[in-house]
């Protein structure tokens, strides 16, 4: 079978990095401090110019469970995540931005969840934090969400994602320019699998000034593509999606 081909209980942790320097320490440390220690970290450099390879490679030579590749130019964060994808030995996949970092108990705590309840897609609550590294508003999660309920919302905050490959198989992102986190998710719901969100903040998102998440006309243009690109949805049903969308992002107060 397929899955035979990913390394048992291993965690790959996939982590694109684009001109990273100031925040990139921070992101591979809350790795190496994970209570659970069987992980994987790929690094994907996608066309840094700044001083991010050089603190890669010397992560590399700092632990074995790190290495290192390099994307074709600056191809964007789905082709740097799906190289890194293609690479992946575990069983299951997390992913981890190069400006975003972890709580060090994260991946054991949802590796227990999940073994113990054998379910293969778990999300968990995050906090955002502003660009001076002050906490802003925790962002919480339902017990568990369904293909049709995601596409109305902007819940799974894709630093706080845990797959497991023997459930819900293998998994590349969409070639789209930005949204490419929530069309895997909904494409891995569509198959009937249901995400489940622990409450526990695990994780802490890094919200910077030009970042797409800060600029709402373009998280509207993007959340439309993905839901006709992508998705695939008619006109009435994206539009539908869309003001679900809007009414939700809004509660989060990061729209």
């Amino acid at each position: 079978m397929e899955t035979k081909r990913w390394k048992d209980d291993l965690v790959s942790v996939i982590m694109p990095c684009y001109n990273a320097e100031v925040h990139l320490q921070e992101a591979i440390d809350s790795v190496l401090q994970q209570t659970y220690e069987d992980w994987e970290l790929i690094i994907i450099d996608d066309g840094s110019n700044d001083g991010s390879r050089e603190i890669i490679d010397k992560n590399v030579r700092r632990d074995d469970r790190i290495s290192a590749m390099a994307s074709l130019g600056n191809e964007g964060a789905a082709m740097a995540r799906n190289r890194g994808l293609e690479a992946a030995r575990g069983q299951y996949i997390a992913f981890l931005d190069s400006d975003d970092f972890w709580d060090r108990g994260k991946l054991s705590m949802q590796v227990s969840y999940m073994a113990e309840r054998s379910v293969g897609f778990t999300f968990t609550a995050y906090q955002s934090v502003d660009e001076s590294g002050n906490m802003r508003k925790v962002i919480r999660v339902p017990e568990t969400i369904t293909y049709h309920a995601l596409l109305r919302n902007t819940i799974i905050g894709c630093l706080t994602v845990l797959l497991d490959r023997h459930v819900v198989g293998d998994v590349r992102m969409p070639k789209l320019k930005s949204r490419q986190d929530t069309a895997t998710w909904l494409g891995i719901l569509k198959q009937g699998h249901v995400a489940h969100g622990i409450p526990v903040t695990s994780a802490f998102y890094r919200s910077t000034s030009g970042s797409l998440s800060s600029n709402k006309w373009k998280m509207l243009r993007a959340n439309w593509r993905m839901y006709r690109e992508a998705m695939s949805l008619p006109v009435w049903y994206a539009t539908y999606c869309m003001i679900g969308y809007m009414m939700n992002a809004t509660k989060k107060r990061i729209f």
